[in-house]
């Protein structure tokens, strides 16, 4: 056999890449106790991380990696011990096999993978994915079930909502394919839906982040569009090159009416923070995807289609196209201009911030370098200072995949970088994992702590460190 064919061969036996090495889903669910620890654990870190992914069913067969069921990890510190480690589905009803469509022809939005992310609002977790209702679950993993809030969620709810620091405000949006195409909601404090508005956009589009500011939401309507003809075959968006790309800035009090900015074409599934500067403009900095780099890896990711045979040719595609980068929009609402800039030109997704400051200045954004793929030999997770511009590294290494960098406040903080960042580190060939503490004030040291996890953790999505204080409610 010549070495073309034995290549091609090889390929044509491969799984598809979210189902290999570090992204491979695990077959059950486990738990172990008393986690052994390289370093010491920060005795004020009392509570859970919790980290969604997708995960299919052992066998199951998927068109992309976004439509697996959800899966929550879980690991529990406490007086500088990792006292557990478990893993659970998520017990949807599309777990158990319910359709989509309702018996009177509707969307069923309690059908839904719950498969992206978990928060914790007014005593309650929620594990979020943004095409149905959020899961309920309790403390230990376990399932309650779809939350509605006591009101009518048509579109379902974001997986990233953003709380307010200073009202304790929980504003999240849904989007649908179709009309209401995008609805804006807020939580109380103490979880009560008492806002729902209709926001109007011309088409479907996957809207998966936004922004809050102290007095504005921040809308991102761009050319990635819900597509009739993929219903059924994949996850049904595609690049929309008639579509155009928009921002949106939005009074959050008031009639819902938008102040629209077009920006060149390009898309974000990740928002870092957005804010109000001292000439009352809005700046928003987030990880911009131009039309190739997002063709090309969604494509690699089975949104068209490309799957083991043509693996090997789309993991090349990916390295010569270009990344996904930080980028920051500058949104004047006097003059009705704005103003975009690159922040810097490394590949990097999953930002996120020292939460007490969504919404209203911030210094620092952390975030993941792109390793979607072994061809990237500096995984690494970086700290940018937006003031300058600068990142520092924590190199992983060429052999490792990083999660997203969850912060956690320290408890005698006095400057915003005061605290820790918790990453689920795993090995590529899908060997193991680690929970990485690092320290957010000095990210170019050693690790403060390794939580050596008794099985591999895919790499997934996001993740919240929930301190004890916030559970004590929680079943």
């Amino acid at each position: 056999m010549t070495d073309t064919a034995s290549t091609a061969a090889a390929e044509a036996d491969a799984p598809p890449i979210y189902l290999a090495g570090h992204l491979a889903p695990v077959p059950d669910e486990t738990e172990v106790f008393d986690l052994p620890v390289t370093g010491s654990l920060p005795p004020e870190l009392v509570g859970r991380y919790f980290r969604n992914g997708p995960n299919p069913l052992p066998g199951e067969k998927l068109d992309h990696w976004f439509a697996g069921h959800g899966m929550v990890h879980g690991i529990r510190l406490k007086d500088g011990r990792a006292e557990w480690y478990r893993n659970r589905w998520v017990r949807t009803s599309l777990l158990d096999g319910h359709s989509w469509i309702a018996d009177d022809g509707s969307r069923d939005r309690s059908v839904t993978p719950a498969n992206t992310h978990i928060i914790e609002h007014a005593g309650h977790l929620l594990a979020l994915c943004e095409g149905g209702l959020p899961y309920e679950i309790t403390s230990e993993l376990g399932t309650e079930g779809p939350r509605t809030f006591g009101g009518p969620l048509s579109n379902g709810m974001t997986a990233h909502p953003k709380e307010d620091p200073e009202t304790g405000e929980l504003h999240f949006f849904g989007y649908g394919s179709q009309p209401p195409y995008l609805t804006y909601h807020r939580l109380s404090p103490t979880g009560e839906l008492h806002r729902g508005e209709t926001v109007e956009v011309p088409g479907a589009t996957m809207m998966h982040d936004f922004a809050i500011t102290e007095h504005y939401v921040v809308w991102l309507d761009l050319p990635v569009t819900f597509d009739l003809a993929l219903v059924g075959h994949s996850l049904p968006f595609r690049w929309n090159d008639e579509y155009g790309a928009r921002i949106g800035v939005m009074a959050r009090d008031g009639e819902p009416t938008v102040r629209w900015f077009d920006i060149e074409p390009c898309y974000v599934f990740h928002v870092g923070n957005a804010r109000e500067d001292a000439a009352g403009r809005v700046v928003l900095d987030a990880v911009r995807w131009d039309r190739d780099t997002f063709r090309t890896s969604w494509s690699l990711l089975g949104g068209s289609k490309v799957h083991a045979r043509h693996q090997g040719s789309a993991v090349s595609a990916v390295a010569e196209t270009g990344h996904s980068t930080l980028h920051r929009w500058t949104f004047d609402l006097a003059t009705g201009s704005v103003r975009e800039q690159a922040i810097d030109d490394r590949g990097v997704e999953f930002p996120t911030l020292n939460d007490n400051h969504v919404g209203r200045n911030n210094r620092y954004l952390y975030a993941v370098t792109e390793q979607l793929t072994d061809v990237d030999s500096e995984a690494a997770l970086i700290k940018y200072d937006t003031t300058t511009g600068t990142g520092e590294l924590h190199h992983i290494g060429a052999d490792r995949a990083a999660g997203e960098a969850v912060f956690v406040p320290a408890a005698d903080a006095r400057n915003e970088d005061d605290g820790w960042l918790l990453s689920i580190v795993s090995d590529r060939s899908g060997k193991g994992s680690d929970l990485v503490v690092l320290d957010a004030a000095d990210i170019t040291a050693p690790p403060v702590a390794t939580v050596h996890l008794p099985r591999r953790v895919p790499t997934g999505f996001h993740g919240s460190w929930i301190p004890d204080t916030e559970l004590e409610h929680v079943s």
